[in-house]
């Protein structure tokens, strides 16, 4: 089931919380919502699951708008909020039993319903155990499991991976991952590397607005520009090595580092040096002991585009 934002504007008084955006996410994608506190990201998906009305523009899930069928909505959304909204004092059986019942479950289906969920979201141990006895991890995949319980077509996670160690944080992932192949999920995070993993796609929010919307790749490539090389030579005088790199026709910039014989070259937009940086070491006798490409991080694309 396919989601698709058109103009959408949230004001609250004259503060515009999200400023006329438009996405859309296809059915068996992972979108990866990223942005800086306060960016419109929660404002958007409390919007999309039909808690908040847009002062402006329009949302649909699947055929359904927000406004007109926000009933036929609910029933196709499973939502995970930053803060679970978990019953401490129920066993995870009885939570979901409870969970089932307000989805509109029926009776028969309850328990076969109750059983997939603790097996998919790795409960099996914990099943009869109250919840708030339980780990962070263990209530996420609770909150994961109350969210899936009524085999919704959309899943909108708000930081599902907050508060968690490492392995907790990979198994999530995992989990979100097998969740994805099936149905239209929103991720929001501000764990970069977990996006990355998780999502097939990013959308970068920052102040209201979509400053980028791709792949990792392709925000990388638009984010690069110019190529970046770290390199190595040796049998070389370093001052001789800079000066003769510095004349190469292609190349922009020679940032000599601290560690000896590391250079980092900067190419000029759309050209690449690494032909003549090799025939330079071969015609002047130098030995290159390395050439590698310098990846444009995720990180410094956020930073770049959310910090102005």
């Amino acid at each position: 089931m396919d989601i698709k934002i058109e103009n959408f504007t949230k004001k609250y008084g004259p503060q515009k919380a999200v400023d006329n955006i438009s996405f859309k996410v296809k059915t068996g994608e992972v979108l990866g919502f990223l942005g800086p506190n306060g960016a419109g990201k929660t404002t958007t998906m409390k919007a999309i699951t039909c808690f908040l009305a847009p002062t402006f523009g329009k949302i649909y899930v699947g055929d359904y708008s927000i406004k007109d069928n926000p009933q036929e909505i609910k029933k196709r959304i499973g939502y995970v909020p930053e803060q679970n909204p978990l019953y401490p004092d129920m066993t995870v059986v009885d939570y979901l039993y409870f969970v089932a019942e307000l989805q509109d479950i029926s009776k028969s289906q309850i328990k076969t319903r109750i059983l997939e969920m603790v097996r998919i979201c790795g409960l099996e141990g914990e099943k009869h155990k109250k919840i708030g006895e339980l780990s962070k991890g263990y209530k996420q995949r609770v909150g994961l499991a109350q969210a899936l319980i009524h085999d919704p077509e959309v899943l909108i996670l708000d930081e599902p991976t907050s508060g968690l160690d490492p392995n907790q944080i990979v198994e999530i992932r995992e989990l979100i991952k097998n969740i994805g192949r099936e149905k239209t999920v929103i991720l929001s995070s501000h764990i970069l590397a977990e996006v990355e993993a998780t999502c097939d796609r990013i959308l970068i929010i920052n102040k209201g607005k979509i400053v980028a919307d791709g792949t990792s790749d392709e925000l990388r490539k638009l984010s690069q520009g110019k190529e970046l090389l770290k390199i190595c030579i040796e049998n070389a005088d370093k001052n001789s090595v800079v000066t003769s790199l510095q004349e190469l026709d292609t190349v922009d910039m020679v940032d000599p580092k601290e560690t000896e014989n590391y250079y980092e070259v900067q190419s000029k937009n759309e050209t690449s040096s690494k032909r003549q940086i090799f025939e330079l070491c071969v015609k002047n006798g130098w030995i290159l002991m390395e050439m590698t490409p310098v990846e444009t991080k995720l990180e410094d694309i956020f930073r770049e585009l959310t910090l102005n």
